[in-house]
């Protein structure tokens, strides 16, 4: 199906810390590639991540390019729903989830509203945003900015054959 707008070039990170992490990670890929108007152009390795600011089990973690004609409002309601359809549940702020789905950049868009801020506001501050994001996409992510977090601890997953 064409796409019914031009496609915008977005950076989606994928995280989760309670059931098997691993299979709703790949999951969510995939799942990805099934949103409308939506393709999955390219995918980091996935990465153990320790919680920052939380408590709770090692995250999954990966960040997805996607080209989509979905608005970011529009793009931001469809990874919602695949959050709940993994059973997310937000109890309290940082709570441990069975998946987590961020919209990091979309295209060159700032966004500021109550529902969604583009570029996510705490991404420079995160080696799980950065590192896999950096895998996939080198030229957006400076070596300066990969030196702030080089504290976090972040270890690539071992692949499957």
């Amino acid at each position: 199906m064409p796409f019914l707008r031009e496609p915008v070039q977005a950076y989606v990170a994928l995280g989760a810390n309670l059931g098997n992490a691993v299979s709703t990670v790949r999951d969510a890929l995939a799942a990805l590639n099934t949103l409308p108007q939506t393709r999955l152009v390219k995918a980091s390795s996935l990465y153990r991540t320790a919680p920052i600011d939380a408590s709770g089990p090692d995250y999954i973690n990966a960040v997805a390019e996607v080209s989509t004609a979905l608005t970011a409002p529009d793009l931001l309601t469809a990874l919602q729903a695949m959050e709940q359809a993994a059973g997310r549940e937000r109890p309290y702020v940082n709570a441990p989830r069975t998946l987590d789905l961020d919209v990091l950049l979309y295209g060159s868009a700032r966004i500021e509203s109550p529902l969604l801020t583009v570029p996510h506001p705490r991404m420079w501050e995160r080696a799980f945003v950065l590192v896999p994001l950096r895998e996939i996409a080198p030229t957006v992510v400076e070596r300066e900015a990969l030196n702030a977090v080089a504290g976090q601890v972040i270890a690539p997953m071992p692949t499957q054959a």
